[in-house]
């Protein structure tokens, strides 16, 4: 799958709310008081633990929007698997700018590349199955494109940008509805010819109705996986099944063995560690 660069204005303005918070009212105060307006740097970037990268554009935005002068030279691109120690980039430019984006850049670089680290384990637990891991829309309030691209790096795949990509018909929804055949009638009368419905279900009568009902794809939330298995033979040729429900790397593969299509996890986006990742001055 290749792995196409988000464009900067999708996320320029996310960096410039993270360089005011940190700027505050008068700037970087300890760089320019201790290193002298017109020293040069060079900075070497390197993983401390092994890990998945991404966000080296929106790290490289971070320190130009500081010095245009900066230059960020990547060894190992976003989507790149990398050692403990190995260098993943080398930034020079003015001191001074360097230190002042330095956490900003870090920031963005080692929470994206954790993103990307913990989706690309769930890749491995599920390889050699139909399974594929998608994320969900439990992402940090501003940064859903960028986490969602950091799966993409880590090997996964996006669900839902917004509210306004598909409809999703889940428990709440049927009960408001009072059932989940008036949902899916009213959701079919409303949306447009090209919007996929999908409908979560519970228990194996629901997925009789969905499926008689005609829906484009089935959420199987929280069942076993003898449930799971069944699920996936009846709706085979008839709709999409994606698996949910507190899925780990460890039991992914069980999952994964169902024949599901979708393994959707919402941690990947929401409580994945961040990637230590260390930025050193070579003298």
């Amino acid at each position: 799958m290749t792995l196409n660069p988000l464009l900067p204005l999708m996320y320029e303005p996310v960096v410039q709310t993270a360089l005011r918070e940190d700027l505050g009212r008068a700037g970087d105060i300890t760089a320019d008081a201790i290193v002298p307006a017109g020293q040069q740097a060079r900075l070497v970037m390197r993983a401390r633990q092994p890990g998945v990268v991404a966000g080296l554009d929106v790290a490289r935005s971070a320190f130009q929007m500081v010095s245009p002068a900066i230059e960020l030279r990547a060894e190992r691109p976003d989507g790149s698997a990398v050692e403990s120690d190995q260098v993943i980039a080398i930034i020079d430019g003015p001191a001074r700018s360097l230190l002042t984006a330095e956490r900003t850049a870090l920031n963005f670089l080692c929470h994206l590349s954790g993103v990307a680290t913990a989706t690309a384990t769930l890749v491995k637990a599920v390889s050699g199955t139909r399974a594929q891991i998608v994320c969900t829309r439990k992402t940090t309030p501003g940064l859903r494109a960028l986490e969602k691209y950091a799966v993409r790096a880590g090997g996964g795949g996006n669900h839902r940008f917004g509210l306004d990509d598909a409809v999703l018909i889940k428990d709440n929804h049927i009960a408001l509805a009072g059932g989940i055949r008036t949902a899916i009638e009213r959701a079919k009368a409303n949306a447009g010819h090209l919007v996929k419905i999908e409908v979560e279900v519970d228990t194996i009568a629901q997925l009789e109705q969905a499926l008689a009902l005609g829906v484009d794809a089935v959420l199987l939330d929280n069942m076993t996986i003898e449930q799971m298995a069944q699920a996936v033979t009846m709706a085979r040729g008839k709709a999409i099944t994606e698996a949910s429900g507190r899925i780990t790397a460890a039991t992914a593969p069980a999952i994964a063995a169902t024949g599901v299509d979708l393994i959707s996890v919402g941690w990947v986006t929401h409580s994945s560690a961040a990637l230590d990742i260390g930025l050193d001055y070579l003298s």
